[in-house]
């Protein structure tokens, strides 16, 4: 059984403290990616973000990190785009204080989780893992992990951006299976701005929020957007269909993905 208690929000606001570890295993993962060594998948999908970042941003583009942890993918976001307004979501009190010491200024952080409601929920931090964290409960590596609830404000990403006087080029999302939703309460967003989607996708994650793969397909289709996997995409090669997302959800040959409205994406996209 897993280790489940209650916890008072404020008793993860203490600053997060790297190890020596913890900072040597960072520079290995910037290393790698900066010589371009996939060793891992994690790292296969870190130098395929980069890349796709890098051909689709301009010095301008506003994005949106959901799930920003510690903040590796709001590092590419001003990079490439210097001048472009950024905003950042991470439940996590710990993590948000973290993101808001190193990015004040720089990025709008906000310690909301989004989904596609709005309330108080409780969340489900892993002490031994925190980015497996998430609204739910999901399968885990650690057989029996160490799980604290603390109550986080829901919101909807339509909501949070209403005031917004730009519009939103690409949006990030690593929840642990609560992607559908996150996309749910951002309708209004994938309409009118037609933004870039990095996310991730998983058996073993997205199940335990009632998420299959037809069920995303669906979604993404009714708002005119096609799915790739992050190599492919990169590639310009054909989308995903419905079948093969199923079989790569299935398989766990993928769990990191790409999706393009028909009006903003690859060029190779409606092409034979």
């Amino acid at each position: 059984m897993w280790q489940v208690h209650y916890t008072a929000p404020n008793l993860y606001l203490q600053p997060v403290k790297p190890t020596v570890i913890h900072l040597l295993k960072n520079r290995l993962r910037q290393l790698f990616i900066s010589l371009n060594w996939p060793v891992t998948r994690n790292l296969k999908y870190d130098i395929l973000t980069k890349k796709i970042l890098a051909r689709h941003l301009k010095t301008t583009s506003a994005c949106v990190d959901i799930g920003a942890h510690k903040g590796e993918i709001l590092d590419l976001f001003l990079r490439f785009s210097p001048q472009g307004n950024h905003s950042a979501f991470e439940p996590i009190p710990a993590l948000y204080e973290l993101l808001v010491t190193n990015y004040d200024g720089r990025v709008k952080v906000h310690p909301y989780a989004l989904s596609n409601r709005s309330g108080n929920m409780l969340f489900n931090v892993v002490k031994d893992d925190p980015a497996y964290s998430g609204l739910q409960q999901r399968q885990y590596k650690n057989a029996k992990p160490t799980i604290d609830t603390i109550e986080v404000e829901v919101r909807r990403l339509d909501d949070v951006l209403a005031e917004r006087t730009f519009a939103i080029s690409l949006i990030k999302i690593d929840v642990e299976g609560g992607e559908l939703d996150v996309l749910k309460g951002a309708t209004g967003i994938l309409l009118s701005d037609k933004p870039l989607l990095i996310f991730e996708f998983g058996k073993g994650a997205s199940e335990f929020y009632g998420t299959m793969p037809h069920h995303l397909s669906e979604f993404l289709n009714e708002h005119r957007y096609s799915i790739w996997t992050l190599s492919d995409f990169w590639n310009d090669k054909k989308p995903l269909t419905a079948a093969q997302l199923k079989n790569a959800y299935e398989s766990g040959s993928d769990y990191y993905f790409v999706a393009a409205n028909s009006e903003n994406g690859n060029q190779s996209i409606y092409t034979a």
